[in-house]
């Protein structure tokens, strides 16, 4: 019930989706992005089919992982969801040791952005949950120097899509457990570089932070809230 109630209250409260509305669903195959899923197709048999769904999972031909396609179209036929799946690489990176995974993004962005285009989706829908969110905020903070996020809803510059984030209210803890509830399959190899970057220590200074203060969620989330930083116009922090 919690998830649910959240999940609603982020897509009411910053109006992140309309009557008219075709989404594309970024599907990956993990928790989140099957959960998304689920909670949209759901949300779309409520409104009375008011907005159209489509997900897109794009495989990386250069990563060494593995995904499980045909759960993921079982999981898609349920939510009513069309799926589609495309294969995508990137070139190596010329700075050696370099982690792939500002690249390897990039890229599966620019998939995204295409095929919405193709379809003519007005808005792509990503996995991104609360902790997320507030993970980046400190990330910002100690190595950028700024107070952003990702937003939970980007209206780009050069595309007329609007990037959004549906779980932007959903603890991370929440989908766990919903995974587990559902009997989410997880990936069959997940990515190398999945645990290799700052962003475990970030996240380890936020559980810290937790502790000190179990309102220390809440209050990262008001401040983002009153410094307008979950809905923005231009290019992804």
């Amino acid at each position: 019930k919690r998830l649910r109630r959240n999940f609603a209250a982020g897509v009411r409260e910053l109006s992140l989706i309309s009557r008219g509305d075709h989404i594309l669903i970024g599907l990956s195959g993990g928790k989140d992005s099957l959960a998304l899923l689920e909670l949209l197709g759901d949300a779309r048999r409520r409104s009375g089919k008011s907005f159209e769904l489509t997900a897109l999972h794009v495989r990386m031909a250069n990563i060494d992982y593995r995904s499980d396609t045909a759960y993921m179209e079982e999981q898609a036929a349920a939510a009513g969801v069309p799926l589609l799946v495309r294969t995508a690489a990137f070139e190596p990176d010329r700075k050696e040791g370099r982690s792939p995974c500002f690249l390897c993004s990039w890229t599966r962005r620019k998939v995204l952005f295409d095929v919405a285009q193709e379809l003519g989706c007005n808005k792509i829908a990503l996995g991104h949950h609360q902790d997320d969110l507030l993970l980046t905020v400190l990330m910002n903070l100690t190595f950028a120097g700024s107070f952003a996020t990702m937003p939970a809803a980007l209206q780009m510059r050069k595309f007329p899509v609007t990037l959004i984030r549906p779980l932007c209210k959903v603890a991370e803890e929440d989908l766990k457990a919903w995974a587990a509830l559902r009997q989410y399959r997880p990936l069959e190899k997940v990515c190398p570089y999945d645990k290799t970057s700052n962003r475990t220590a970030i996240r380890q200074l936020f559980e810290t932070m937790q502790r000190l203060n179990p309102e220390a969620r809440h209050s990262m989330w008001h401040a983002l809230q009153k410094e307008g930083k979950l809905t923005e116009y231009g290019h992804e922090p």
